[in-house]
């Protein structure tokens, strides 16, 4: 994949990932400004609660992710497997940019 590419598909990238994280942290504020006292959240608020915490920490991740990204691209090693040193496919790498293994590595990583 062109560098030029590569850099403009991971600030995509992080755009989106940035603007979920403000949307997420807005969310937040909105919720505690409508909170009336302490220990009124019922089961449903804590439970969106919990699931708003993961998503951010998910988001954090991707966010991580991006930034080797952007770091294996100044490297020159863009596209490069992590674990192989075997290429990462330009189309895997169009639909997940920050991308660090083949589909099969990543496979294999999950288990």
């Amino acid at each position: 994949m062109e560098p030029e590419r590569a850099r403009e598909l991971l600030a995509q990238e992080r755009r989106r990932i940035e603007l979920a994280i403000a949307e997420l942290t807005e969310q937040d504020k909105q919720a505690a400004a409508e909170q009336g006292e302490p220990g009124e959240l019922g089961s449903e608020d804590l439970y969106e609660k919990e699931l708003e915490e993961g998503l951010t920490e998910d988001l954090a991740e991707q966010l991580a992710a991006v930034e080797r990204a952007d770091a294996r691209l100044a490297a020159g090693t863009y596209g490069i497997s992590v674990d192989s040193g075997e290429p990462i496919p330009d189309e895997r790498l169009e639909a997940l940019p920050a991308a660090e293994r083949t589909v099969e590595e990543q496979r294999a990583h999950d288990l």
